[in-house]
């Protein structure tokens, strides 16, 4: 069957705007040098889930690891499980200033607040991030509302102590940074 006239140039850019669209898709996902965005989610476990934006568009879960790679929740590495790859993170430094952060805390609410800003360096690529290298800018913004006595002298007043449960908690851990493979 011969098709003419409009409809065969219809068929014809539907074919090439196909083409170039499934190109254009393949191609957006190849990671190239130049600067990310990272977007993430901390927990009160090891895992949490992560957005990098700019020259990697991708998207995946974190886990917080030992320098060994087994999971650790206090772990000074991080294992970052994307679509396309994986890679990790050495938040050695970050961690260190996170640890020494001066919360602001207000007894009245048995609500804190504390940020922290260092480096992070990416390492051990695999997929499409194999020889991943970069270093990154991450700020940690935490809040939390901490738990109040239910009973006894202290009954309804916030319990500080050091393994009281949090009623709530919230990290967002964002940064610019760039990347580079090879």
């Amino acid at each position: 069957m011969r098709v003419v006239g409009p409809v065969s140039g219809v068929l014809i850019l539907a074919m090439m705007v196909g083409g170039v669209s499934g190109f254009a898709s393949a191609a957006a996902n190849m990671p190239a040098e130049g600067a990310v965005y990272v977007h993430a989610t901390g927990s009160n476990g090891p895992a949490g889930t992560i957005i990098i934006t700019g020259a990697i568009g991708d998207y995946g879960k974190t886990l917080s690891i030992d320098r060994n790679g087994k999971t650790d929740t206090n772990g000074n590495y991080v294992r970052i499980t994307l679509r396309h790859g994986t890679f990790e993170v050495n938040s050695t430094t970050l961690n260190a200033k996170a640890n020494h952060a001066q919360p602001t805390f207000n007894r009245a609410t048995c609500s804190f607040r504390f940020t922290a800003t260092g480096p992070v360096t990416l390492f051990n690529g695999t997929g499409l991030y194999q020889g991943i290298k970069g270093k990154v800018v991450i700020t940690i913004s935490y809040g939390g509302v901490g738990s109040l006595y239910k009973s006894g002298p202290h009954k309804g007043k916030c319990n500080m102590s050091n393994n009281a449960p949090l009623a709530a908690q919230y990290a967002s851990i964002t940064g610019p940074g760039t990347v580079s493979f090879g």
